[in-house]
């Protein structure tokens, strides 16, 4: 079931690919993200300030999906840098190395996120590297909020 819905999802994400590109930026992009949480990172943009961002992350023996809606704009008055705010949701099934305050039967929860982040685009080779802030509330199986996910992702874009 699992398989199927994050399957699903990256259909629905590669189909709602336009051919916009962001600002005059890049349309899509793809690569990992380094913090708390490290993993794969892949948006997409659905017109010139708007984008779909997917996260596949790896904590506590587990694996992560994420998915977010961003709204980009200029920052610095540069055509090299955006500011991007956004939400989304989340689903994370951890494996048994997780922390003692998590209950041994609960692997999988879900809940929402935001995020808050800077962009730069190097316009001279195809990266683009973002800091990002991406809190998140789990609301089922175990609720919580989580401030620590502070991440550096480098994608190549295309």
């Amino acid at each position: 079931m699992k398989k199927l819905l994050f399957s699903a999802f990256i259909l629905v994400l590669l189909g709602v690919s336009t051919s916009v590109k962001a600002q005059g930026q890049y349309k899509s992009a793809l690569g990992i993200r380094l913090g708390n949480t490290n993993g794969i990172t892949f948006k997409t943009f659905v017109n010139e300030k708007s984008a779909v961002e997917v996260i596949g992350s790896f904590r506590y023996e587990g694996f992560g999906l994420t998915g977010l809606y961003e709204v980009h704009g200029r920052a610095f008055n540069s055509r090299d840098f955006n500011w991007f705010i956004g939400g989304g949701g989340h689903v994370y099934v951890w494996g048994d190395k997780r922390p003692g305050f998590l209950d041994r039967n609960q692997t999988t929860v879900l809940g929402l996120d935001g995020i808050l982040g800077l962009e730069a685009y190097a316009r001279t080779i195809p990266l683009a590297i973002s800091l990002d802030w991406k809190p998140a509330i789990n609301i089922v199986n175990y609720s919580s909020f989580w401030a620590d996910e502070i991440a550096l992702s480098f994608r190549y874009t295309f």
